[in-house]
């Protein structure tokens, strides 16, 4: 069976990765808008109604205008943008979320993609919230190293011209980044963390840090405790690995390799640190899992395909 799919958005970043990943694949259509007509409202309408997938890879209120054209019931609309991500009539599209995740994603016709260092952080510690071990309460510190793709067009044309700063640059200082709602929302915590990302000097790859002390745990564990619960939470999970804790067999001497998972959509979690003190490590593509692989991910568990069709 064969499936049509318009990308409303198709030049951003995550709409060319998105292409990139279906143009390859003989079950998908792929519906092209002519370049002198992406911003006319009637051939957007016909091509979203003709499909049976659109992706929005747009502003949020360009993607809530794209929204507003659907009369088709039966298009599925997966959204790349904030607008739609805490909304309670939208599916949060990440598959490993919860037992019952796919099902709903299966189900619905509008599919949130999270955002790249909402992924990483609603991994890492939504387990330990399950598990209890980490009470609701619990004001999380954390940080996000990416690469400069995350920023789309302007700011790969800043990091890839003679003038560009080649030094990490930490950013959304006031402490209000667009993705926290969702990261407090789908980790099952009632408060905010406090996080702080930053800009690297590279093109793709990212790598969340989240800090816990034990002193916040609810009951005694260890970083062993810590590993377990993550592992058993995402044991058969194709596209999650749970590190050992082996420093020697986690990092190249002493280093963690924040590009380490580019070109997949694979994600690794580790646990560091000792009985004191414990780091947590999510790492991932930022235009893979972080994106455009998340959103074709959940693309095939709605068309009830092999989930990892596509990806790697």
């Amino acid at each position: 069976m064969s499936y049509t799919v318009f990308v409303d958005g198709q030049e951003g970043t995550t709409g060319l990765q998105i292409n990139e990943y279906l143009a390859q694949r003989s079950d998908i259509e792929l519906l092209r808008i002519d370049a002198d007509k992406r911003k006319d409202l009637a051939e957007r309408k016909r091509l979203i109604n003709e499909s049976d997938v659109t992706f929005l890879c747009l502003p949020d209120d360009a993607a809530k205008e794209s929204v507003s054209l659907v009369d088709n019931p039966n298009t599925c609309i997966i959204d790349a943008s904030t607008a739609h991500r805490v909304n309670p009539d939208w599916t949060f599209g990440l598959p490993e979320l919860a037992a019952e995740q796919r099902a709903k994603i299966r189900a619905s016709k509008r599919i949130a993609n999270p955002g790249c260092h909402a992924s990483a952080f609603i991994l890492a510690l939504r387990p330990l919230v399950a598990a209890g071990l980490l009470p609701a309460s619990t004001q999380i510190a954390a940080n996000s190293i990416t690469g400069y793709s995350g920023g789309g067009k302007s700011m790969i044309a800043h990091y890839q011209s003679p003038e560009r700063i080649d030094a990490p640059r930490p950013y959304a200082l006031a402490l209000a980044h667009k993705h926290l709602p969702e990261m407090q929302a789908y980790t099952g915590l009632n408060v905010a963390p406090i996080f702080q990302p930053i800009v690297g000097p590279f093109y793709k790859g990212l790598a969340l840090t989240a800090y816990l002390h034990p002193q916040q745990f609810s009951r005694s564990a260890s970083p062993a405790d810590v590993q377990q619960i993550l592992a058993d939470y995402y044991a058969g999970e194709p596209f999650i690995h749970v590190q050992p804790l082996d420093l020697d067999a986690t990092t190249e001497g002493g280093f963690y390799n924040v590009e380490a998972n580019n070109g997949s959509n694979r994600v690794d979690i580790a646990v560091f640190g000792n009985a004191e003190r414990m780091l947590l490590i999510a790492r991932l593509d930022n235009l893979g899992k972080g994106a455009s692989g998340a959103a074709v991910q959940s693309m095939n568990v709605h068309l009830g395909v092999e989930e990892s069709l596509g990806l790697v």
